[in-house]
């Protein structure tokens, strides 16, 4: 998140606005305490899953289902 003074924010705001729509947040601060934060409101593009984009990522162990030593006393 960028933090930027509002004397300077005040001679680029339509930058800030680019910026915003692009990274996400901005925070405008006055004698280094934060007075204003902008967020964009845009929507981000959520990639479409495809079935099986996961294969060969996930392993599982052997004995997955095997319940170890230390917990048998809970069962």
């Amino acid at each position: 998140m960028l933090n930027i003074d509002i004397k300077k924010a005040e001679h680029c705001f339509s930058d800030l606005i680019k910026q915003t729509a692009d990274n996400g947040e901005i925070m405008i601060t006055e004698q280094g305490y934060p007075i204003v934060k902008l967020i964009s409101v845009r929507k981000r593009r959520i990639k479409k899953r495809r079935f099986g984009s996961a294969k060969g990522l996930i392993k599982m162990a052997d004995d997955f289902n095997v319940t170890p030593e230390d917990f048998k006393d809970y069962m």
